[in-house]
């Protein structure tokens, strides 16, 4: 269903205004005059995705639609919702849907929340993640510097209550990077969670480009190098898109970097431009260089490198405990 503001149908980069009151810009990116003269254009054979099916997944399907669950999965319509589902993973979003920030990469709205949090969250997650029956659950969220903590407390009270519902499932929170602060990482950190991933996003060079003004490469750097000093029994993990103009030096740089502070998981995936505000496809990479990325990282010592293009953050989380099983041909 299409949405309105004051009547007026939105399109991307138009101003809405959320059921809670709150007012965003719809895609995240105010409307470019110059975005037509840039258009999306083809997508090259590699990047058609299988369509979804499989018993597990029409289950997961099912239980979403009786009990009217959200799920990142289908709202960002996640190529790789059908493997996910199949083999029990699935990525919910916490603490609302509007962003505080404006990441030139990103389709999701963008506004300021004041403060708003859902208090029944916690609760309504834990029973979204018995009644899909999932074994490994990616809890991630918006931005929200609006937040003394970032929302650090919100996201901890969630995972507390996944496990404590389902103390067989694992966990991943894909988080914000809390401002740098570090008393509010730990936080997060010390929950209970399996798996604590930052997305670096991009090379050094080009973070100014692709993120937020207040995100930041070292920033991230830091959060992550923080968490594992913190809990070394905590997996740490990252996540970068290709075809943004990096080069292969400026990989091998990132994979070094991140090497360097300990991170455990690093997966690689395509860009693909969410609307023609956002920043244009530099390079569609093919399948035959995402392996030799994956090699890379691999021969760096990395616990799994996962690699294709179609790869998400949050592609086949639970794959990471099967210890470098998860090649690019299942992912491309």
């Amino acid at each position: 269903m299409s949405q309105t503001f004051k009547g007026i149908p939105v399109i991307s980069g138009s101003k809405i205004e959320k059921p809670n009151g709150v007012r965003a810009i719809k895609n995240g990116i105010k409307s470019r005059r110059d975005s037509a003269a840039v258009p999306i254009g083809r997508k090259p054979d590699w990047l058609r995705a299988r369509l979804p099916s499989g018993p597990g997944y029409e289950a997961v399907k099912r239980n979403v639609r009786e009990h009217k669950l959200a799920t990142v999965c289908e709202e960002s319509m996640c190529p790789n919702i059908g493997e996910c589902w199949s083999h029990g993973t699935a990525t919910l979003m916490l603490m609302g849907d509007v962003c505080t920030r404006a990441c030139k990469f990103c389709a999701v709205d963008t506004g300021n929340p004041r403060g708003w949090l859902d208090e029944n969250e916690p609760a309504a997650c834990a029973d979204s993640v018995q009644i899909m029956g999932l074994k490994y659950v990616v809890l991630t969220s918006v931005d929200r510097d609006d937040l003394p903590d970032g929302g650090a407390a919100h996201y901890a009270a969630c995972v507390r209550e996944v496990k404590r519902l389902n103390p067989e499932t694992r966990v991943e929170a894909l988080t914000p990077d809390f401002g740098g602060h570090f008393e509010h990482v730990e936080t997060v950190v010390d929950s209970g969670l399996d798996v604590f991933a930052q997305n670096v996003e991009t090379v050094r060079r080009l973070t100014h480009k692709v993120r937020d003004p207040r995100a930041g490469y070292d920033k991230t750097l830091s959060v992550l190098e923080h968490s594992k000093r913190h809990r070394p029994d905590v997996l740490t993990k990252t996540s970068l898109m290709l075809g943004l103009g990096e080069t292969e030096d400026e990989i091998v740089e990132t994979l070094d970097d991140l090497k360097a502070i300990g991170v455990d998981i690093v997966t690689f995936g395509q860009y693909l431009r969410p609307t023609v505000n956002h920043l244009p496809v530099e390079r569609y990479v093919p399948p035959k260089d995402f392996e030799k990325y994956r090699q890379w990282g691999l021969a760096r010592g990395f616990l799994e490198v996962v690699s294709g293009p179609l790869v998400r953050s949050s592609y086949r989380a639970d794959r990471v405990f099967d210890k470098n099983n998860c090649g690019l041909a299942e992912s491309a």
